[in-house]
């Protein structure tokens, strides 16, 4: 068996397509099937089911995955701590985002690193709060900007700001005219939430404040995102909770309005694994805390 194999198979796994995985690895497509075909025979396991349309996991393939994962972020660690204790800087650093972190705090961390480390390589990925721990956890990412979490076994968080989740109405509404909007005047409306099936720290927050509002027999559509939020409420078919930074987008067709006794506020961090020598390095983690702001600030914020 040879780590090549290793990354070979975790390409497939991760696009569920050899044509789209040997070009993320750079190899001929046959070549990329060849090295695939002879781990699973070092196993003596199919990891992989193909037919001519798709391409799936095998059980066995879904574990031994999960081990891949560990065992090259393993050895992606135990470069940098080699690379460390020998007095050499890391030369890239992995950060994993949630979106609303991408048009927030994102931009600002990235000029502050590129200043004060010119020389280091930054490659960010997009994800959910639970795929980018994940990430963090397999050495695949050093940073990750998410939603909040506890401090478990390596992993460390803290948190930098929050942001403020304002009621949409389109902008012929009668609530868009309505100075004083409460939670009374939402009982006869169509609520538009962020989808359950998605099972993300938003939508978990989001459905438990309904469910203390009494709002959840109101919700009549969801959605998996703030676009697609903002899309549905300009189209008037009803109102939902977006974050504040959605009134500069352009063009847009809808008003935000506070709703009284409802203070709608969700956590943003960042999260590192201790043992990470490139994302415990006193100066990133500094960087990253001198973007925290005082609660009640939005992430739009100067």
């Amino acid at each position: 068996m040879e780590l090549r194999q290793l990354s070979y198979f975790v390409a497939v796994a991760e696009e569920l397509h050899f044509g789209r995985a040997a070009a993320r690895m750079c190899i001929a497509q046959p070549a990329l099937s060849t090295q695939v075909q002879a781990l699973e025979k070092h196993l003596g396991v199919q990891l992989l089911h193909r037919t001519t349309r798709k391409v799936e996991l095998t059980r066995a393939g879904e574990v031994f995955y999960d081990r891949c994962i560990r065992i090259l972020g393993d050895i992606s660690l135990s470069t940098e701590l080699a690379r460390s204790a020998d007095g050499k800087g890391s030369r890239e650093i992995r950060i994993g985002t949630i979106y609303p972190a991408t048009i927030g705090v994102l931009p600002s961390f990235l000029s502050r690193i590129a200043r004060k480390c010119p020389g280091i390589r930054i490659h960010t990925a997009s994800g959910s709060t639970g795929g980018i721990i994940r990430s963090i956890e397999a050495g695949q990412l050093n940073l990750g900007f998410i939603r909040p979490v506890e401090n478990i076994g390596s992993l460390r968080f803290f948190s930098i700001s929050h942001e403020r989740y304002l009621l949409a109405v389109q902008k012929d509404s009668p609530l868009a005219a309505m100075e004083d909007v409460g939670i009374e005047d939402l009982r006869d409306q169509k609520i538009i939430s962020f989808s359950r099936s998605n099972l993300s720290y938003t939508e978990r927050y989001f459905a438990e404040k309904f469910e203390e509002h009494d709002l959840t027999g109101r919700v009549a559509y969801s959605c998996d995102d703030t676009f697609s939020m903002v899309s549905l409420v300009s189209a008037g078919l009803g109102v939902g909770f977006v974050p504040e930074w959605t009134r500069d987008l352009p063009n847009r067709s809808i008003e935000l309005k506070k709703v009284r006794g409802v203070d709608l506020k969700i956590g943003l961090g960042v999260a590192w694994n201790k043992e990470d020598p490139t994302a415990g390095r006193d100066d990133i983690i500094d960087i990253a805390r001198s973007l925290a702001r005082p609660a009640g600030r939005g992430l739009r914020a100067a």
